[in-house]
């Protein structure tokens, strides 16, 4: 009798928890990010590097991707899966991923906004400041370099579809791209700009345009500028 009492009380007290836990609204108290069939359970192998919103973090090697256009995001994305962009742990985490998963994680950080994150300030000499600044507002003829606000944008915050932002990228990052291109080891869609103008490029000039770019003040609008508001100075595969 005590048995089937004992075993009477456990069966309700069951029941009442089992009812209580019916009437928590789960939907709503889970983070988005634990909703397996989420986009943002989706991103979380990349926000360990980029940060949640893709604003960044303290390792200038992994830079801020929020706000970029979507274009760009997702052509990195495939070129790292597909070998043209080398970078060990970016090609394994993308190496199986189907196209529609890798634009929908290029449309989810191309949507975001966060601040742009403080970061160090380096030290330039003034002639290595002068150059920065020449390279990046107006280019160099003499050497047929375009001024880099011709392609990323008055703002630096890049042009739809396909030309990525330069602000808040930290100098390590931007020296490390520009050489990569320069040396032949990162590529494009052709035609290449950036291996055609990082081709022209001394190491000092890359060095200049990394220090004077982490300089500026990052704009308080990240988004990027519309397609072809102004003629590129000239022809860009990213751009088709």
């Amino acid at each position: 009798m005590k048995i089937t009492t004992m075993s009477l009380g456990l069966a309700l007290f069951l029941s009442a928890v089992a009812s209580a836990q019916a009437q928590v609204p789960t939907s709503d108290a889970t983070p988005a990010f634990k909703k397996l069939d989420s986009i943002e359970a989706r991103a979380q192998g990349c926000v360990t590097c980029h940060g949640q919103q893709g604003q960044g973090t303290a390792n200038g090697y992994f830079p801020r991707i929020a706000g970029k256009p979507a274009g760009y995001l997702y052509n990195q994305l495939i070129a790292f899966r597909n070998g043209t962009r080398s970078y060990p742990p970016m090609n394994y985490l993308v190496a199986y991923l189907p196209d529609a998963y890798l634009k929908e994680l290029a449309e989810h950080f191309a949507a975001q906004r966060p601040a742009y994150s403080n970061q160090e300030r380096p030290v330039q000499d003034a002639a290595a400041a002068a150059r920065g600044q020449m390279l990046v507002t107006a280019g160099d003829p003499k050497k047929g370099l375009p001024a880099c606000i011709a392609c990323h944008g008055a703002g630096l915050t890049g042009m739809e579809p396909g030309i990525p932002g330069l602000a808040g990228l930290r100098p390590a990052y931007v020296v490390g791209q520009l050489t990569r291109w320069k040396v032949g080891e990162r590529h494009a869609a052709e035609p290449d700009c950036m291996k055609r103008i990082a081709s022209r490029l001394t190491d000092e000039d890359i060095s200049a345009v990394a220090g004077y770019l982490a300089q500026k003040t990052p704009p308080t609008n990240a988004s990027p500028e519309p397609s072809n508001l102004v003629r590129m100075p000239f022809a860009c595969g990213s751009q088709r």
